[in-house]
């Protein structure tokens, strides 16, 4: 395909993931924004009070950033891995690996559709957090590389999801099983210095510790974790994802019979 075919091809199936939830707001971006409302007045303002300062702030101005990644996560997630399992439940995958489409730019639209997803409900919820406190932003820079990276890299993981997916109850496993424990445990409510030692080890396992941490760091410039440090690790699991559903999509794993 001409560079040009590319772009249209690439365009198509991003509008496509765009209109898809963006029809249905009410159920993509209006549920996470009420859902994060709850946690800022709940942890926020009611636990908050009591909890204090944490790492010299609010702990309301503490806990925000991280609940903000928190949507940008999931939402990013659950884009891919709803629309490309829908994809194939109704065979409309079929007509994507008989055209002459390249497998990249597959992966590109659909994680496309996911950041974008993603972002809209970030910026929603950082709106209604500007409700509940006056926001600071350290670093913008920090701040909308993070969120983007964050996207993708969770737009690729429930493009994989998609791919291994063999029914609708496969698809809610990884979120309810190993991503929302990890996202609780990523650092969103609290510092992991207030962790013992061998927990602090433990909890530098998680991945999403290192993209809460940096993202904190652009509101608050402050973070548990050396930027240096968060940025390679996102980046890294970016590319291996990305290797991943590339290497799934040419052998045609869980499509091709």
């Amino acid at each position: 395909m001409r560079l040009k075919e590319q772009y249209i091809a690439f365009k198509t199936i991003l509008i496509k993931e765009v209109l898809r939830f963006s029809r249905i707001w009410v159920q993509t971006i209006v549920p996470p924004v009420i859902t994060m409302s709850l946690y800022f007045v709940i942890f926020g303002n009611l636990i908050g009070s009591q909890i204090g300062d944490m790492d010299g702030f609010r702990y309301m101005d503490y806990i925000v950033p991280g609940l903000i990644m928190m949507a940008v996560i999931t939402n990013s997630y659950a884009n891919v891995v709803s629309s490309f399992y829908g994809c194939k439940f109704h065979h409309h995958i079929e007509e994507l690996l008989v055209s002459p489409i390249p497998n990249y730019l597959i992966v590109l639209g659909f994680t496309a559709g996911g950041i974008a997803r993603g972002l809209a409900v970030g910026v929603a919820v950082t709106a209604v957090a500007r409700l509940f406190t006056p926001l600071q932003f350290h670093s913008p820079l920090v701040i909308v590389s993070t969120v983007f990276l964050t996207s993708a890299l969770f737009a690729l993981a429930g493009l994989i999801n998609a791919i291994f997916a063999k029914s609708f109850d496969d698809i809610s496993i990884i979120p309810t099983f190993v991503l929302t424990p990890l996202t609780y445990l990523g650092g969103v409510f609290y510092t992991i210095h207030m962790l013992p030692e061998f927990w602090q080890q433990v909890s530098k396992i998680n991945p999403i510790l290192y993209m809460v941490n940096s993202f904190r760091y652009g509101f608050l410039g402050i973070s548990d974790i050396r930027l240096g440090v968060s940025y390679a690790i996102i980046l890294a699991f970016i590319a291996a994802l990305y290797t991943y559903a590339l290497y799934l999509l040419r052998v045609g794993y869980g499509i091709r019979k």
